[in-house]
């Protein structure tokens, strides 16, 4: 079962998603170890560091976690349920890494192509339960900022793709959950 649970900042998404993950590994015998893949930076300001710090302090001890952006990799080397936190971080991080958000250039647009049809792939084919945490930001204004047109935009795309490869998409709104896609 592949869920995507999606929402707006601070909606308890993220919550719902270890919730998730937790009654999927339940069921399994023996309560199956749970694999969070969290795909942000470790540390990039003391507020995004106390936002890391209350997500570790929810999380079981049994879970292991894998800081990656190397999504696609780490959804083909899980051995039981998962849980991603969250592809618009990894989507941030892969724009870092291609260096997109100052210069008006468009040859970046095939690396990031790749990299998130490799993530879609690698989620359509992983055999375990998963669930994927991600943003909604398209409800707002278009950004005056290129970078933030580019982020809104892409993050479109992967939310799209995902969603079709899911079996159970989710939005959260003010902590309830509004299904889009039951299994």
């Amino acid at each position: 079962m592949r869920t995507l649970v999606t929402g707006g900042v601070r909606s308890g998404k993220s919550t719902i998603a270890e919730n998730l993950v937790t009654e999927a590994a339940a069921l399994l015998a023996g309560d199956a170890p749970v694999t969070y893949v969290a795909t942000g930076p470790s540390a990039d300001d003391p507020d995004w560091a106390d936002r890391i710090a209350t997500h570790r302090g929810r999380r079981p001890d049994s879970w292991r976690t894998v800081e990656t952006t190397d999504l696609a990799s780490a959804l083909d080397s899980l051995t039981g349920p998962g849980l991603i936190d969250c592809l618009g971080t990894w989507l941030t991080a892969v724009l870092d890494e291609l260096d997109v958000w100052e210069v008006p250039r468009d040859d970046w647009r095939p690396a990031l192509h790749a990299r998130t049809a490799a993530v879609v792939a690698a989620w359509s084919r992983c055999p375990h339960d998963m669930v994927a945490v991600t943003n909604e930001v398209g409800w707002g204004v278009v950004s005056e900022h290129r970078s933030g047109r580019i982020f809104a935009d892409e993050l479109g795309l992967l939310n799209q793709d995902i969603a079709r490869k899911s079996d159970s998409v989710l939005l959260v709104v003010a902590g309830r959950i509004l299904p889009l896609r039951e299994p």
